[in-house]
């Protein structure tokens, strides 16, 4: 039987009778507050296809249930009595995102208004799978206690994985993660922690993060390059993440060559070089957190990936035409700005206008994009 974590969602969660998290009108209600926390209920009406009395009985059912919290009535706005501000009540639920990268997995604990309550880490080297799963066992429960979290707003898991999607909940990862490769982890995950598991490749949820969070707010149309120990990305389109035909929407390697490949810009060939040249690089995310552009190798691995990454670039350009590409993943800011500054547009002026490009921006998210991604996946799928 195919896995779906909706059959797993705890009862006190669903629509009384209906069945089912939130009914498409109230899924667009709450799309449409968690864009604009802080919108009265009388400003909504013009931005849904909804009659004024359908939208204030679908809130107060909403804030019966404890999934909006009515604010304090936003004075000017209209006629008649002020309306009160509604904002997404984070006290409804939680989420955990859990992100497997080559080194370490990152956590981060999320409520349903996307304030984060808590992330950590857990190393990855030299642990087997289930020693690394009792580890963020750990991690989670000291997250939960030290936000004095109910188990029962507990609403489930985002799951992400670096690798390319195979069918069903099965990845192929890189070489460090065979282990978790070729399995189904939905139904693993799911029993392991006892709640429904939502599981995505590691860029798409921090191509999601980037698009919740980051430049998403502003631009809805953007690829973000996902550098890790190899190298992916995603595609976020009119504000939705595009999957694809497989599920593999964004694999940016995949335009290279075995031969290619070598010079593609995954940090894992960077590392080498620095090794080799004598900087002691334990980890990606080491390197991430004391990156010195002037460490011996980097400036050589940057010309070298160049040709490589301008093609990938005006690929992206030429296919994709989004408003910006995102440099995000696990790539040092100095580090980007590095490969922004060796962008060559393949362009040919027509009449001498040039056609028009991406801007390229480093990624808003300071912080584990792809955790955090993978942590807002759940109420993504079921709430908004």
């Amino acid at each position: 039987m195919t896995y779906s974590p909706e059959t797993l969602i705890a009862p006190r969660f669903s629509r009384a009778a209906e069945g089912g998290v939130v009914s498409p009108n109230e899924r667009a209600l709450l799309r449409l507050i968690w864009r604009n926390p802080g919108m009265s209920r009388s400003e909504i009406t013009p931005h849904i296809d909804l009659t004024q009395q359908s939208v204030y009985r679908i809130i107060d059912q909403l804030a019966e249930r404890g999934i909006v919290a009515l604010g304090a009535p936003k004075p000017g706005v209209g006629r008649g009595q002020p309306s009160p501000t509604l904002r997404l009540d984070g006290r409804h639920a939680y989420s955990c995102g859990i992100s497997v990268n080559t080194d370490v997995i990152g956590i981060c604990l999320m409520d349903l208004a996307g304030r984060i309550l808590g992330e950590a880490s857990v190393p990855l080297r030299e642990s087997s799978m289930a020693e690394a799963l009792d580890l963020v066992a750990e991690e989670l429960a000291g997250l939960q206690r030290s936000n004095g979290l109910s188990p029962d707003s507990f609403f489930g898991i985002g799951f992400a994985i670096a690798g390319y999607h195979v069918g069903g909940t099965r990845y192929n990862a890189p070489l460090p993660l065979h282990e978790w490769s070729l399995i189904e982890l939905g139904p693993l995950m799911a029993e392991f922690f006892g709640r429904p598991v939502w599981v995505h490749n590691g860029a798409n949820t921090g191509t999601i993060a980037e698009s919740m969070f980051g430049v998403g707010r502003y631009i809805k149309h953007f690829a973000y390059l996902s550098f890790n120990y190899g190298f992916g990305g995603g595609l976020i389109s009119d504000g939705e993440l595009l999957l694809g035909g497989n599920g593999n929407a964004g694999e940016f390697s995949g335009i290279y060559d075995a031969e290619e490949s070598k010079r593609r810009p995954a940090l894992q060939y960077l590392i080498e070089r620095l090794n080799h040249n004598g900087v002691e690089v334990p980890s990606i995310s080491y390197m991430r957190k004391y990156f010195d552009p002037n460490w011996p190798g980097v400036a050589e691995w940057v010309e070298e990936v160049t040709p490589a990454y301008n093609r990938m670039i005006n690929a992206i350009r030429a296919v994709i035409d989004p408003q910006a590409i995102v440099f995000g993943g696990q790539v040092p800011s100095d580090l980007a700005q590095m490969l922004i500054a060796k962008t060559h547009i393949f362009d040919r002026p027509r009449y001498g206008v040039n056609r028009p490009g991406p801007k390229l921006i480093v990624s808003e998210i300071s912080t584990d994009a792809s955790a955090m991604g993978a942590a807002v996946t759940p109420f993504r799928a079921a709430f908004y």
